[in-house]
């Protein structure tokens, strides 16, 4: 039974900017992925939500400060930063820490990322279950992604057929 879900940060939830080396916070603009809000609004009832990152000048309060420039800090139970974790995905490390603080088994977990080698390797090798948030829809093959879905429109179906 899936209790969580464990969402990526840049990207997935949020527009990442890579060529811009300051903290997301300091940015002069931040913005949602399209469709994430009213996804984080369905599930953050129903499920245990994390958001966890990669990161690499974001610490987790950096992280929290840009989810509250748009109001998505609210949809979230915990928060987590590679840098304040001692991981760094796709260590399985990264993936098994996460469940072991929320008290969960990785296999009540769900992980959402947009990076296959760094979001979803590591979570499936960790036993979680993985969504792959690939908007290019490209035809390439996924072994250890569950699920591919190319629009966030249909995370909440999706996760709700993956808990069954």
């Amino acid at each position: 039974m899936i209790k969580a879900i464990i969402f990526d940060w840049g990207d997935t939830v949020m527009r990442d900017y890579p060529e811009l080396k300051t903290p997301m916070f300091t940015w002069e603009h931040v913005e949602y992925i399209p469709d994430v809000e009213q996804v984080l609004r369905a599930l953050t009832s129903r499920y245990t939500m994390v958001i966890a990152t990669n990161a690499g000048q974001s610490d987790t309060a950096a992280l929290i400060k840009a989810l509250k420039r748009v109001g998505a800090e609210q949809y979230f139970h915990h928060f987590f930063s590679s840098k304040d974790l001692g991981y760094e995905k796709p260590d399985v490390r990264f993936f098994t820490s996460i469940a072991q603080t929320i008290y969960l088994k990785p296999e009540e977990c769900i992980m959402i990322g947009n990076l296959y080698e760094k979001d979803i390797t590591g979570a499936k090798d960790a036993g979680m279950k993985t969504i792959l948030f690939d908007k290019k829809a490209s035809n390439l093959v996924f072994p250890k992604a569950d699920k591919v879905i190319h629009s966030m429109k249909i995370l909440v179906e999706t996760v709700k057929f993956m808990s069954m």
